[in-house]
């Protein structure tokens, strides 16, 4: 074993895995799995519907075309109001938002995130049987009174919303150094229990760097920082470090698997690469508990791309979800959000893609077995 600064059964502990769990995960015994397969398909044999009616949710950033065009111009669904009412008639149930504002031509006008135009949302939602479960946000990066106070109106709209969940689409930082992350977890701490305090969970999304590896062993280059890695990820980091009950993850299941692809090997304090492959769902299965929320965007295998993968509607991707929502435990207590950050269409080619493809995603989401 190398003479790490942080000690990775240790971690080991904290992230609640046994040895078996974490050497398969950094082995990539386990992580095969997910690495096969394709998106909608079932195991011979398993049975039973996986993402449950009510729980079959979508980002609306994915339709965020749909929700800033010009009702007064497009004949097809525009503002919150008619695409809240087109996902519900494709039969969504769960909402989260990325945002509150729309065009400004749209019933209720361009911005929303006041307590009027949050009320208003609201009686859409509640009207259209629809939940919102969250909201790609803004977390403070200082902690002031100021920015205090902007958490708790953020929070306030939240509640207003009938959300359980609030957010943000960044993830902690972008650093690669120890400290750093330090410095975010414990503002994720503080606005975590305040978050508590509102009776919400605070989340953070992930990209693939957020999975590759911190820079936390000497030697040291010209300013001080570390060159080197113990092997800990970023994020298993940040989930080791930040309170359980306060701090909540969305995994975006698509970057989690590029992360895979890309995100192999480390340099360890010896100068010696080390290859460790990154497991997902036993990441997610190990605290299932903290990850409340997905993001079910679905991929195509391309490794002629640096990611290893491209954008797909969900079920026409080759991430195996049958598989990935059988290992991460809580069968069926998830809020899987299908996103495509690819999804809205040329305007003149493929004016309402976003909106179709919402259709294909949902039943290839209410199709899913396992």
């Amino acid at each position: 074993m190398h003479d790490n600064d942080v000690n990775p059964l240790k971690l080991v502990s904290k992230l609640g895995l046994n040895r078996r769990q974490f050497f398969a995960a950094t082995t990539g015994v386990a992580a095969a799995v997910t690495l096969t397969g394709t998106a909608a398909k079932a195991a011979p044999g398993a049975s039973g519907v996986l993402i449950p009616a009510p729980r079959r949710g979508i980002i609306l950033y994915t339709v965020r075309d749909a929700v800033g065009r010009d009702p007064l111009t497009s004949p097809y669904a525009s503002g919150f109001k008619e695409v809240l009412t087109e996902l519900s008639s494709i039969g969504y149930r769960q909402i989260e938002f990325a945002g509150f504002r729309q065009h400004a031509n749209a019933e209720g006008g361009a911005d929303l995130n006041t307590v009027a135009g949050a009320t208003q949302l609201r009686a859409w939602l509640d009207e259209l049987g629809l939940e919102a479960e969250g909201n790609h946000g803004s977390i403070p990066s200082t902690i002031t009174d100021t920015t205090i106070a902007q958490f708790d109106a953020a929070c306030e709209i939240a509640n207003i919303l009938g959300m359980g969940h609030v957010g943000t689409g960044s993830d902690p930082t972008g650093s690669a150094y120890v400290a750093d992350w330090e410095a975010a977890a414990a503002r994720w701490n503080f606005f975590g229990e305040r978050a508590a305090q509102h009776g919400l969970k605070l989340y953070t999304h992930n990209h693939d760097i957020a999975y590759s590896f911190l820079l936390d062993s000497g030697p040291l280059d010209a300013q001080g920082r570390p060159t080197r890695s113990s092997g800990i990820r970023r994020l298993e980091h940040f989930l080791a470090n930040t309170d359980p009950k306060a701090v909540y993850l969305e995994m975006d299941i698509y970057w989690a698997h590029v992360a895979q692809y890309k995100h192999t090997t480390y340099t360890a304090p010896d100068g010696s690469v080390v290859t460790s492959i990154f497991d997902p769902a036993a990441v997610v299965a190990a605290q299932t508990s903290r990850f409340p929320l997905f993001h079910a965007k679905d991929g195509k295998i391309d490794t002629t791309q640096s990611n290893g993968y491209v954008m797909a509607p969900f079920g026409q991707g080759d991430i195996d979800y049958s598989t990935f929502l059988r290992r991460v435990g809580a069968k069926g207590s998830h809020n899987p959000m299908w996103e495509m950050d690819t999804a809205p269409g040329n305007a003149t080619t493929a004016p309402n893609q976003s909106m179709e493809l919402s259709k294909v995603s949902y039943d290839a989401m209410a199709a899913l077995r396992g």
